[in-house]
């Protein structure tokens, strides 16, 4: 469980995003990483009985950096202000579908799925989902993953149907999606209650056939 000492130090980090005070409040920043990967530990353990290609991932390898890679931005902040973890296949750096959990105070959610995946893997998930559209759609409709996440988010979208795809493909409006992903907001309560774990274990295994789908396409 996570608890509200982690919340306070990052709603002091969005008010304090610099190096000296962080530095003053490291001790702080241990005790939440120490909390999550306790976290992640739980959900491992829980979920990996049913997913096993998470089942044997280490904690500290499924947890982002707070430090932002501010080479390219305008915005210099080093800091974010949030902890988020990512479970999937062979750990967060590789390629594959997997599950997300962000941390941020007024702004928690659980999210899976891919992100943007490579030009290659992409094409390998369009033909997937054109291949066996009635087995992608029947995931989709299930009362269960309706009733909680309703529909892929839609944040990437071609204009135009992909090359070697004609408008009137019943798959059309998945087709051209640059990103497979779903997502369910948490509120802060909910990430602190005792049966947090049970609630983010629960939500894996709604999504989990969108995840191995998508992986065998990707695989």
């Amino acid at each position: 469980m996570l608890t509200a000492d982690t919340f306070q130090f990052l709603k002091e980090l969005e008010q304090n995003n610099h190096k000296d005070w962080f530095e003053i409040n490291r001790n702080r920043y241990v005790l939440a990483q120490n909390e999550l990967k306790l976290f992640i530990a739980d959900w491992i353990q829980q979920f990996g009985k049913i997913d096993t290609d998470i089942a044997f991932l280490e904690p500290n390898k499924c947890i982002f950096r707070i430090n932002r890679d501010v080479r390219f931005s305008a915005d210099k902040r080093p800091y974010k202000t949030n902890l988020g973890a990512y479970l999937t296949k062979g750990g967060k750096n590789t390629n594959f579908a997997g599950y997300y959990l962000h941390l941020q105070p007024g702004n928690c959610f659980f999210g899976a799925g891919i992100y943007m995946p490579q030009p290659e893997q992409l094409v390998k998930i369009r033909q997937e989902i054109d291949y066996n559209f009635s087995d992608f759609k029947k995931i989709l409709s299930g009362t269960k993953f309706k009733s909680t996440f309703q529909d892929l988010r839609v944040e990437n979208q071609l204009k135009r149907p992909p090359k070697g795809y004609d408008e009137n493909n019943e798959a059309i409006h998945y087709l051209k999606l640059k990103s497979y992903t779903v997502a369910k907001p948490l509120s802060d309560a909910e990430i602190m209650d005792k049966n947090s774990i049970k609630t983010i274990t629960q939500l894996s295994q709604t999504v989990h056939p969108l995840i191995r789908f998508l992986n065998e396409a990707v695989g």
